[in-house]
C-alpha cells in the first residue's frame, strides 16, 4: 500500500503558499524601507565647476542671476513660488479672528527678537534670497525673477551681504559665481545659523559651530558629514522643512522628521519603543542645546538707547539688555506640528500676562502629539497701552530708532507701513516665543537615560504635561490617557 505522505506534504506546501505570498507582496514597504536608514537618503546632484562657464564681469547682481537663467530657465519660478523668497505663508483660516483668512511670515508679521522686518528691512533683507528691498519697493521685487539672489545659497565662497539685500561693495560677483555648487551647512547657516541678530541668537541648536562640527555635538553633521539638504530634502528649490515660528498649521508633508530614514520603532530594548508613541526622538537625543555657542534666552528692549557701554552680550545700545546661557535644558510641550496660536500684528493681549507669540499645539489628549523638546525665549518687548496691543517700531533706515532712539517716533513712523493705529502711548510687556529643537543630535550612547527623566530629581514636569505625576512612581504606563 502506498503512503500518502508526499500528498500531505504537497498540500500543505500549498496552503502556505496561499497565506505567505500574498503576506509577502503586501508588507507595508515601511517596515523593510526604514529597517535600513542608508537606503531613504537623497542623492546628491553631480556638480559641474563654473569657474570655466561663468564669464562675467558683472555690472549688477541682477546680471548674475540673468546669466544663471539661461542654463537654469526655471530655477527663478521654482525660487519665487517657497516660502523661503515670499516670507509668507499660504492664506490660513484663524480660528480667533473669526475664521479670517491671513497670511503669517517674516514678510508681514512680528517676533520678539528685532520683532519686525518690516521694519529693519535695511538688515533683515540680508537674510532675504532677493535683491534691492528697499522700503516701499517690496511688492515690485517680488515680482521681478532678476531679483532672485542664486548667489546667496550657492556661491561656496567670496559673497557676502551689504544693506537691503544687495552684495556688500567689496565683493567680486564674478569671482564669487565661479564658485557656485551644491549649498552646504555654511550657505544655510549665513541665515539659519546668525537668525534673529547674530550667531545661536534664534535657535539654540543652530549655530556657527555646525559648520565643522564633532560627532559629540551632531552625529550626522559630525560623523557623518550630512549636509542640511540630507534631511531638509529639496525638489525644484522647495525645501521641506517648514518654520512653527512663521505659520499657523503646518502640514505634515513639508515637516522633516526622523522616520524619514529610522524606523518608528528602532530601538533593540521595548521599552523604549513603547515610549516613541508619546515622546519624540529629539526629547531623548536631543538634551541640550547650546553645547558650545551660547544662545540668546531675554532679551529687554526697555532699556535700549542708554550710554553705558556695548559688549554684544549682556547689552547693546540699540537693542538693550540680554541673556545668553549654555548648555540650555530645553522646555518640554506637548506638539503635534502646528501652533495652537500664532500672533498676528493687531491681536489684543493683557499686558498682565505674559503673551505667547507662538503657541506649540498638542495635548496629553492628543494623539497625534509627542513629548517634545523647544526653546524658550523671554523678551521684554513694546506695546500699545492705549490700544493693547504689541507695537511694531521702525528700527533701522532713516529716521529709525537706531539712529534716534526715540520711541514715539519710531511707533509713529511705523503707522502707515504696518497699518498699525498708535494711540502715542507706549509700554514693555512680557512675551514667549517657542521653536523646537531638531539638530544638535548626540550619538545614542550619550541619549538621555531613564533616571534623567523620572525620579524625584527628573526634568520632566509631569503634572504641566498632564500626567497625575510621574509614571514610574504612580504605577502607571507611560502612554496618553
Amino acid at each position: 500500500m502506498k503512503s500518502n505522505k508526499p500528498f500531505w506534504i504537497l498540500g500543505l506546501i500549498g496552503i502556505l503558499a496561499v497565506v505567505m505570498v500574498p503576506t509577502i507582496i503586501f508588507w507595508p514597504k515601511t517596515a523593510s524601507a526604514t529597517s535600513d536608514p542608508w537606503s531613504q537618503m537623497p542623492t546628491h546632484p553631480i556638480h559641474v565647476d563654473h569657474k570655466d562657464i561663468i564669464k562675467g564681469p558683472f555690472a549688477t547682481p541682477q546680471d548674475v542671476t540673468k546669466a544663471c537663467l539661461e542654463c537654469h530657465p526655471d530655477a527663478a519660478k521654482d525660487i519665487m513660488m517657497t516660502s523661503h523668497w515670499t516670507w509668507e505663508s499660504q492664506p490660513v483660516s484663524i480660528p480667533w479672528r473669526n475664521g479670517e483668512e491671513v497670511t503669517i511670515g517674516k514678510l508681514n508679521q512680528i517676533n520678539n527678537f528685532c520683532i519686525s522686518a518690516q521694519g529693519n528691512q535695511k538688515s533683515c533683507m540680508n537674510c532675504h534670497i532677493g535683491y534691492g528691498w528697499q522700503e516701499g519697493d517690496e511688492a515690485a521685487n517680488l515680482q521681478n525673477p532678476e531679483n532672485v539672489d542664486c548667489l546667496m545659497c550657492h556661491a561656496i565662497s567670496g559673497y557676502a551681504k551689504g544693506s537691503y539685500g544687495n552684495p556688500a561693495d567689496t565683493v567680486d560677483l564674478a569671482a564669487a559665481a565661479k564658485t557656485v555648487a551644491i549649498p552646504g551647512r555654511a550657505q544655510c547657516g549665513k541665515c539659519h545659523f546668525d537668525g534673529g541678530g547674530g550667531n545661536g541668537v534664534k535657535h539654540g541648536d543652530l549655530d556657527e559651530s555646525l559648520i565643522y562640527p564633532s560627532e559629540n555635538l551632531d552625529v550626522h553633521m559630525g560623523r557623518y558629514n550630512f549636509i542640511c539638504t540630507d534631511c531638509h530634502v529639496t525638489e525644484k528649490h522647495v525645501v521641506k522643512g517648514r518654520l512653527l515660528a512663521d505659520n499657523y498649521t503646518i502640514n505634515p508633508s513639508e515637516q522633516v522628521s526622523c522616520t524619514q530614514c529610522h524606523a518608528e520603532t528602532p530601538h533593540e530594548d521595548e521599552r523604549l519603543n513603547f515610549h516613541t508613541q508619546s515622546v519624540a526622538c529629539q526629547t531623548c537625543h536631543v538634551p541640550a542645546m547650546a553645547l558650545e555657542d551660547p544662545t540668546k534666552v531675554s532679551w529687554d528692549w526697555s532699556t535700549s538707547g542708554k550710554d553705558i557701554g556695548d559688549d554684544h552680550f549682556t547689552y547693546l545700545k540699540i537693542k538693550g539688555n540680554f541673556v545668553y546661557e549654555k548648555n540650555v535644558q530645553p522646555t518640554y510641550m506637548w506638539f503635534n506640528g502646528s501652533n495652537e496660536y500664532r500672533y498676528l500684528l493687531g491681536d489684543k493681549i493683557d499686558p498682565s500676562q505674559i503673551t505667547y507669540i507662538n503657541k506649540p499645539a498638542g495635548s496629553i489628549e492628543d494623539k497625534t502629539a509627542k513629548i517634545f523638546p523647544f526653546k524658550m525665549h523671554l523678551a521684554n518687548q513694546p506695546y500699545d497701552t492705549g490700544m493693547n496691543y504689541l507695537l511694531a517700531p521702525i528700527t533701522s533706515g532713516p529716521g529709525g530708532y537706531w539712529a534716534t532712539f526715540d520711541w514715539n517716533d519710531a511707533f509713529t513712523k511705523a503707522q502707515e507701513r504696518m497699518g498699525l493705529a498708535y494711540s502715542g502711548n507706549y509700554g514693555f510687556t512680557q512675551t514667549y516665543m517657542l521653536w523646537p529643537t531638531t539638530h544638535m543630535v548626540q550619538p545614542k550612547e550619550d541619549a538621555l537615560q531613564c533616571s534623567v527623566c523620572h525620579g524625584e530629581n527628573g526634568r520632566m514636569d509631569w503634572k504641566a504635561l498632564g500626567y497625575p505625576g510621574d509614571p514610574m512612581t504612580w504605577g502607571g504606563r507611560f502612554s496618553k490617557k
